[in-house]
C-alpha cells in the first residue's frame, strides 16, 4: 500500500515503461523557488523605500532616555507582541557591556497571568493601558508596535502613557493608522502586506540594537 504523502510534498507516481512505482518531481517546485524569489525583491523594495532617518531618530530617542536614567516599555499584539517581546531583550540584555549602567527595557506582553487578568476583570482594550498605570513616569518612553495603527489596546496605552509624560514612539505599517498621529516620533513602513511590515518592524529593531550597542561600545572605550 502506498502512504499518503505529507503536506508540501510535490510529486506524482509514474509507473509508465517501468514495473514499480516511481517517484517523479513535480515543476511546482520551480514554482515555489520563484514564488520565495518574488517575495524577497518585494521585500526588498519595501526596505528601500522606508525612511532610514526614522529608524534613526527612534535610536536616538532611546538613547536619550537611557542617558536620563529612565525605561523604555513595549508593547504590540500578535506577532508585535512576539517583537515587543524580543526587542525588549535585545535592549535590556544585548547592550549590556561591562560595568556600564544598564538600559532598562520591559515588555508589557509577557506577563500571561497579569494580561489575562486584566482582559477578564476589566477588557481586553485595557491590558497595556493597566499596566502602564503600575509602572510609567515621566520622562519614559513607550514603544508601540501595531501593523494597522489600529488596535484599540495599543491606543489605550498610550493614552495613559501621554498622560503620565513619556514619550511616545511607534512602529506601524499602511497609512499609519491612528496611532501615527498619536505618536511623537512614528516608523510607518511604506507597504500593505503585512509580512513586509514585520519584516520591517524586525529589522528596525535590530538597526537601532546594533547602533545602541556601539555607542554603548564607544562609551566604555571612552
Amino acid at each position: 500500500m502506498l502512504k499518503p504523502q505529507g503536506y508540501g510534498t510535490l510529486s506524482v507516481l509514474d509507473a509508465q515503461n517501468s514495473g514499480h512505482m516511481r517517484m517523479k518531481p513535480l515543476t511546482a517546485e520551480k514554482t515555489a523557488v520563484l514564488a520565495s524569489s518574488s517575495y524577497f525583491r518585494g521585500l526588498g523594495q519595501v526596505l528601500a523605500r522606508t525612511d532610514s532617518a526614522v529608524v534613526d531618530q527612534i535610536a536616538d530617542a532611546i538613547w536619550q532616555t537611557y542617558e536620563r536614567a529612565r525605561t523604555v516599555y513595549l508593547f504590540g499584539n500578535g506577532a508585535c507582541a512576539a517583537l515587543a517581546s524580543h526587542f525588549a531583550c535585545d535592549l535590556a540584555k544585548g547592550t549590556i557591556v561591562g560595568d556600564r549602567r544598564r538600559l532598562r527595557a520591559v515588555a508589557l506582553t509577557d506577563n500571561a497571568p497579569l494580561l489575562t487578568a486584566w482582559a477578564n476583570d476589566s477588557h481586553y482594550d485595557e491590558i497595556f493601558a493597566e499596566q502602564l498605570r503600575n509602572l510609567v513616569e515621566e520622562g519614559d518612553l513607550v514603544l508601540a508596535i501595531s501593523a494597522s495603527g489600529n488596535s484599540r489596546n495599543v491606543l489605550r496605552g498610550l493614552e495613559v502613557a501621554r498622560a503620565a509624560g513619556a514619550r511616545i514612539v511607534g512602529l506601524t505599517g499602511y497609512e499609519g493608522g491612528l496611532l501615527r498621529e498619536r505618536c511623537d516620533l512614528c516608523l510607518v513602513v511604506p507597504s500593505d502586506n503585512m509580512q513586509h511590515i514585520e519584516d520591517v518592524h524586525l529589522s528596525a529593531a535590530h538597526a537601532i540594537y546594533t547602533a545602541l550597542r556601539r555607542r554603548m561600545t564607544q562609551r566604555e572605550g571612552e
